[in-house]
C-alpha cells in the first residue's frame, strides 16, 4: 500500500530540501572564493628562505635547431646521411632532424646516444670504454654507449646532449656531434 503525503507535509519537504542545497552551494561557492587568496599565501609561506628551489639553464629550441643543423652540415660535407638528435638535462627530446638519406635506424640511435651523454656528461665515445669494468651499463633503459653523442655544458654543468646516427662509424658520428656543439660557441 502506498502512502502519500499531504500537500502541508510535501511543500515542507521541498523547502527543507532546497534550504539544504541552497546552503551547500553557497558553502562551496565561499570556499572556493576564499581559495585563492589562501593558496598563494600558503605556498609562498612555506618556501620562502628555505632555498629549497634552483634555477636551471635550457637550450632553446633555436640553439638546439642552430646545433642540429651544423651537425647535419658537416655531415654532408662529408657525404655522410645522418639523423641528429637534442634533448634537454633531463633527457627529454627538444628535436631530431633526419638528414635526406638516413637510415629508419638512426632516429632512435641519435635520440638514445643525445640521452647518454646528458646523462653521464660526457662523450659516448669515452662511455664505452666503461662497459669493460661494468657491463650491466649496458642495461641503462634508453641508453646507447656508442660513439656519437656528446654532452653541451654550461658553466660545467650539462644541460643537453647531442646525438648523432648514420655514419659507418661512431667515430664519424661524434665527429658530426662535436660539430653541433661547436656551432653553440
Amino acid at each position: 500500500m502506498k502512502k502519500t503525503l499531504s500537500r502541508r507535509a510535501r511543500i515542507a519537504t521541498g523547502g527543507a530540501v532546497l534550504a539544504a542545497v541552497a546552503a551547500g552551494t553557497f558553502g562551496t561557492v565561499a570556499a572556493n572564493a576564499a581559495a585563492p587568496e589562501a593558496a598563494p599565501a600558503a605556498a609562498s609561506a612555506a618556501s620562502a628562505g628555505r632555498g629549497d628551489t634552483t634555477t636551471t639553464r635550457h637550450l632553446t629550441i633555436d640553439a638546439a635547431t642552430e646545433a642540429a643543423q651544423a651537425a647535419l652540415k658537416a655531415a654532408k660535407k662529408d657525404g655522410q646521411r645522418i639523423t641528429v638528435a637534442v634533448v634537454d638535462r633531463n633527457g627529454n627530446t627538444i628535436l631530431t632532424m633526419r638528414g635526406d638519406g638516413a637510415g629508419p635506424q638512426s632516429y632512435e640511435s641519435a635520440v638514445r646516444k643525445a640521452f647518454t651523454a646528458v646523462s653521464w656528461n660526457a662523450p659516448t665515445t669515452e662511455l664505452e670504454g666503461r662497459l669493460e669494468s661494468a657491463p650491466n651499463l649496458k642495461d641503462i633503459p634508453g641508453t646507447l654507449f656508442l660513439g656519437g653523442g656528446v654532452p653541451v655544458t654550461a658553466d660545467k654543468t650539462p644541460i643537453a646532449g647531442i646525438g648523432v646516427a648514420g655514419a659507418p662509424s661512431g667515430t664519424l658520428d661524434e665527429k658530426f656531434a662535436q660539430a653541433g656543439a661547436a656551432a653553440l660557441g
